[in-house]
C-alpha cells in the first residue's frame, strides 16, 4: 500500500518560517508550515474566508537580499491552515526555492526528479 505522500508529484520539505501573503490591497502574515517546487501549506492568524478564485502573492525573505516570491491560488483550507499552488514563479525565485529544497532534501536526485516532473507540468 502506498501512502499520500507516496503519491505526491513534488517533496515538500518542512520549512517553518514567517512570510507574507498579498491580494490587492490585503496582507497577511503568515507562517510556513512546508513548502515545494509546486506550492505551500501556510499557516494563517485567522480562519481563511478569502476569494478562492484571486491570485495571492507570497514573499519569503531568506536575507535582507534574498527572498522568494511566489504567485500562488488556494487549493484547500482547514480553518487557519490553507494550501495553495503555485501558478508563476520568476527565474530568481525559483532558483532560490530549487536550493532550499535540495538543502533540505538532502538528496539531489529527488529535486531532480521533482524538477522533471514539474517540467514535465508545464509542456
Amino acid at each position: 500500500m502506498h501512502s499520500i505522500e507516496d503519491n505526491r508529484q513534488f517533496h515538500r520539505i518542512l520549512y517553518t518560517d514567517k512570510a507574507v501573503l498579498n491580494c490587492d490591497e490585503s496582507t497577511w502574515h503568515c507562517e510556513i508550515i512546508d513548502l515545494s517546487l509546486k506550492g505551500c501549506l501556510l499557516r494563517l492568524e485567522l480562519p481563511w474566508e478569502e476569494d478562492p478564485e484571486k491570485l495571492y502573492t507570497l514573499t519569503l525573505r531568506l536575507s535582507e537580499q534574498v527572498q522568494i516570491k511566489m504567485e500562488l491560488t488556494p487549493t484547500h483550507v482547514v480553518g487557519n491552515k490553507v494550501g495553495f499552488k503555485c501558478e508563476h514563479i520568476d527565474l530568481d525565485s525559483i532558483s532560490e526555492l530549487r536550493r532550499l529544497v535540495e538543502l533540505n532534501l538532502g538528496n539531489s536526485a529527488l529535486l531532480e526528479r521533482d524538477l522533471l516532473s514539474l517540467s514535465n507540468i508545464i509542456d
